[in-house]
């Protein structure tokens, strides 16, 4: 998952608004319980996130409980934008090697 996280992330993102846990939840259920991220790992790049401008935090109350809203900026959609193109660019690179095409 290294160099992916950010990625990862956004895509998340993308769709609504989400706080840490859901975030996790989201990407264990996308990726049918083969990606486990844990909190140790995505607050920190949620909080880098927010500080280049990709991000956006909200802090909403549930109850007594406080908890922080993540959504993606205009800048973080260009971001995810560019990312899903270099993720496409590498999976095809990766494809044409390990499943070359027959020679004719």
């Amino acid at each position: 998952m290294r160099g992916h996280l950010d990625g990862l992330l956004l895509a998340v993102l993308e769709q609504e608004p989400l706080h840490g846990y859901a975030i996790i939840t989201a990407v264990q259920q996308r990726s049918g319980g083969a990606l486990e991220l844990r909190t140790g790992t995505i607050y920190p790049a949620l909080n880098r996130l927010e500080r280049v401008g990709l991000l956006r935090g909200v802090q909403q109350s549930v109850g007594e409980r406080h908890r922080r809203c993540y959504e993606l900026t205009d800048a973080g959609r260009k971001v995810l934008a560019q990312e899903r193109t270099a993720w496409q660019e590498f999976t095809a690179a990766i494809g044409s090697v390990l499943n070359p095409a027959p020679a004719t």
